[in-house]
């Protein structure tokens, strides 16, 4: 029976817990959010000596560094040529640079504090569904190589058998990539902050920033933190009206479903090498398999206003489509999260007295992106050298996006007018 439950909460080691805040006590850096930048931060700036507290509203792992598909991605959603178009050559080919190296970023720290994150390294696959799909990947290979990237062009046999599916024809492989399981990935990464000496505390939501002589006091409803400097690191889960940050994007949501455990043929033949894949799609399909051998199906969308069976039809459609030889599966837990969303898709940056540090709207990169941005930002705290941070700062107010619910609530009709194509089998 189809559960709404996140499946990496089930399948996860269990994480540490830890006490809200409560009472007065002071920092050098306190960091707002525990997810993957800001747990990234922290455990920079504590290697480095540097005291660190952590706030977190709910649960290490409660927002989007919990339930994401659990791709490590490099780069951005778009190709590098459309990067130097939006930031200029310099910092387009810088910014491509450094998210290229992202996922190393990652599975060294898997690797360093021994985080079980149920890990592959195989690499991800760009799935070109149809003849515009396989220019964009030719165009992006391209690209990629000319700046020395490890991918490959799958195409014929070799793309069907990474794929599992005769549906792809052409395929682009990142060999730097992979998948985790996320949760387990920031419960690992709490953990590591947690013995260097960083003080987390969970349910422990900020209500306001406030300037003091020689620092800021974060409050909360049972305590307070007066620290030098600040990190921001909440992304697509800000809330509260003590900052603005939340209005420079718009929130898009993601929906993912799990199959029951595969075995024999159906578990051999999908993404036989534990690859992740995404297809070329308007509205994308993503999947990938679990330590279990389980199917994840995800696609952009979310579940309000929509029948309970929409998303099964849905993934039974895409099932059928990529594997027609395997028989219908049973379907397990679905899940909804959510990410910051920009026109350009790219990130953004801020910095507010030259004390409060904020990074927001990953774009669907978020494990990536988040743990070089907790680097970067660490990096510069320590070092003063604007240097370390690989786009520039931006003004809050300049980056206001108008009417963000409506660009919400358009988006999401589009993709479920998009879904709905499938399911009717009027958009292959």
């Amino acid at each position: 029976m189809l559960q709404e439950q996140c499946l990496w909460n089930i399948i996860a080691p269990e994480g540490d817990s830890f006490e809200s805040l409560q009472g007065d006590e002071s920092t050098q850096v306190c960091i707002i959010g525990g997810g993957y930048t800001g747990l990234s931060a922290a455990i920079h700036l504590a290697e480095k000596g540097v005291n660190v507290v952590v706030l977190e509203s709910n649960n290490i792992g409660s927002g989007g560094s919990g339930r994401s598909v659990g791709f490590v991605n490099a780069g951005t959603w778009s190709r590098p040529s459309d990067l130097n178009d939006i930031l200029g050559e310099e910092v387009g080919t810088r910014l491509t640079k450094e998210l290229g190296l992202a996922p190393s970023y990652v599975f060294e720290m898997i690797d360093k504090y021994n985080i079980d994150a149920q890990d592959t390294r195989t690499g991800n696959i760009h799935m070109a569904h149809n003849a515009t799909g396989e220019e964009d990947v030719d165009i992006r290979y391209q690209q990629l190589t000319e700046l020395g990237a490890n991918v490959e062009l799958l195409t014929g046999d070799k793309c069907h058998e990474y794929c599992g599916t005769t549906k792809i024809n052409k395929a682009l492989l990142d060999h730097r990539a992979g998948t985790i399981n996320p949760l387990a990935y920031v419960n690992g990464l709490a953990k590591a902050a947690k013995s260097l000496g960083v003080t987390i505390y969970e349910n422990s939501m900020v209500n306001s920033v406030e300037k003091s002589e020689g620092g800021w006091y974060v409050r909360t409803d049972n305590g307070s933190v007066h620290a030098e400097k600040i990190i921001v690191a909440t992304n697509a889960y800000t809330q509260g009206e003590w900052t603005e940050i939340a209005k420079t994007f718009y929130l898009v949501e993601y929906y993912q479903i799990a199959s029951e455990p595969l075995s024999g043929l159906a578990a051999d033949k999908i993404l036989p090498y534990r690859t992740g894949a995404w297809d070329t799609r308007t509205a994308l399909s993503s999947m990938r398999r679990d330590k279990d051998n389980r199917l994840l199906l995800g696609t952009v969308g979310g579940k309000k206003m929509k029948p309970r069976a929409f998303y099964q039809s849905w993934a039974n459609v895409i099932q059928k489509h990529y594997y027609p030889d395997l028989p219908k599966f049973e379907w397990q837990y679905e899940w909804v999260g959510q990410f910051g969303f920009t026109q350009d898709h790219v990130f953004r940056v801020f910095e507010i007295d030259d004390s409060i540090l904020a990074a927001c709207a990953y774009n669907g990169r978020g494990i990536t992106t988040g743990t070089m941005m907790g680097k970067c930002f660490a990096d510069y705290i320590l070092s003063g050298d604007r240097n370390t941070i690989p786009l520039p700062f931006k003004d809050i107010e300049e980056e206001k996006i108008p009417y963000q619910g409506m660009r919400s609530s358009l988006t999401e009709m589009g993709i479920s007018l998009y879904h709905l194509g499938q399911c009717m089998r009027i958009i292959r």
